[in-house]
């Protein structure tokens, strides 16, 4: 499987077969000095908004290498998107969360500030933390090959969290649920789905009270309780099974 690198900057119009394009900054810094990526090789460069190039290195420089295309593909953005609410968990567990979510193919997250949170981001952490999940979900959606590149929202608090729900399809993994999320049927329509995971505590029964009264629904995922870390990514991959996806 050849490498993939993403370069957010490439437009379909300029990167036609036979065209040569260019990679700097940190891509191509690690690409050479780090993968030892040579001229000769082959490999796959993303924009991360649908564009996808394969072709050939002509070109190898720490600050820059190019690419002779071979084939440019497009992949146009799946409707409805799903997206991740991932509470903040203590140790790394929100982290793996957003990892396997994005191997997975989730379409965007947003990290929630739940009342159970154990972890907080606060003043310097709010960008530090918004910058690792930034981070997490680049480097798995290149290991992944994903055409698109999911967007990490800013931190949320639950009131906001309340105002998303009047205009999506969100669901509350709840272990006390008494729909099964595998019960549900596909959506109508296209508005986003939005699956909520709260922290290792569970979400709070406020949260779950004025997150229902904006339109959210419980679903449970089966008998057993899940961790925070894998509760979203078991909800995804029923989603992509319910929408054709897999």
């Amino acid at each position: 499987m050849a490498n993939f690198y993403l370069a957010p900057g490439l437009l379909a119009h300029e990167c036609r077969t036979g065209s040569v394009v260019s990679v700097a900054g940190p891509e191509a810094r690690h690409a050479v000095t780090v993968s030892r990526m040579r001229a000769g090789e082959r490999l796959l460069i993303g924009n991360g908004a649908g564009l996808v190039l394969s072709g050939t290195v002509v070109t190898a420089d720490p600050a820059e290498f190019t690419l002779l295309v071979e084939t440019a593909t497009h992949t146009a953005a799946v409707t409805p998107r799903i997206r991740l609410v991932q509470a903040l968990a203590k140790g790394d567990r929100d982290e793996m969360a957003v990892q396997a979510a994005t191997e997975l193919g989730i379409d965007g997250v947003i990290p929630w500030t739940a009342a159970r949170s154990v972890s907080r981001w606060e003043g310097a952490k709010v960008r530090k933390g918004q910058e690792r999940w930034t981070s997490i979900v680049r480097e798995a959606s290149k290991q992944s090959l994903r055409a698109w590149l999911p967007k990490v929202g800013e931190l949320c608090t639950t009131k906001q969290l309340a105002a998303l729900a009047v205009t999506t399809h969100m669901l509350l993994l709840e272990p006390s649920a008494t729909t099964r999320l595998t019960e549900l049927a596909p959506p109508a329509d296209d508005r986003d789905i939005v699956l909520v995971v709260g922290p290792e505590g569970g979400i709070a029964p406020s949260e779950l009270g004025l997150l229902e009264q904006a339109g959210a629904m419980q679903v449970r995922l089966g008998d057993t309780v899940l961790r925070t870390s894998t509760a979203g990514p078991a909800a995804l991959a029923i989603l992509n099974a319910m929408l054709g996806r897999w």
